[in-house]
């Protein structure tokens, strides 16, 4: 099943994959929320899982990338301006959670911020 599908993003809420879906589908793509129905039995799982993966055809994935990062939010500083990556320059960071230690598993918002560059994948401290 995973070789015709892309996992276009994963969300910890099943509400936010909804929304996604939702802007897809009424663009025309066809759209599989994998692990929502788990998440909306037990939510406290998310982290373990992976939370609900968006997923779509392989063959729609140029399209639907491509709308899916005309909404998405990028991360800004306290200003309101985008966070610039150090590495590329590239103004489209998101939040990355490393859920690394225990207690930020359970306490996400204790996590110090942390942005990952969608441009070239790197991390880097808030």
């Amino acid at each position: 099943m995973n070789s015709n599908y892309h996992i276009l993003g994963a969300f910890d809420y099943v509400a936010d994959a909804e929304l996604i879906k939702a802007k897809l589908e009424s663009e025309g793509i066809p759209v599989f929320l994998k692990d929502a129905n788990i998440l909306q039995a037990d939510p406290f799982i998310a982290s373990a899982i992976g939370g609900v993966k968006v997923m779509v055809y392989q063959e729609d994935r140029k399209k639907a990338q491509d709308i899916y990062d005309s909404v998405r939010r990028y991360a800004i500083d306290k200003e309101g301006n985008p966070i610039v990556c150090p590495n590329c320059k590239a103004t489209r960071s998101e939040r990355f959670l490393d859920r690394s230690r225990l207690v930020y598993r359970l306490f996400p918002f204790l996590e110090p911020p942390k942005y990952r560059c969608l441009q070239c994948e790197m991390i880097t401290r808030g």
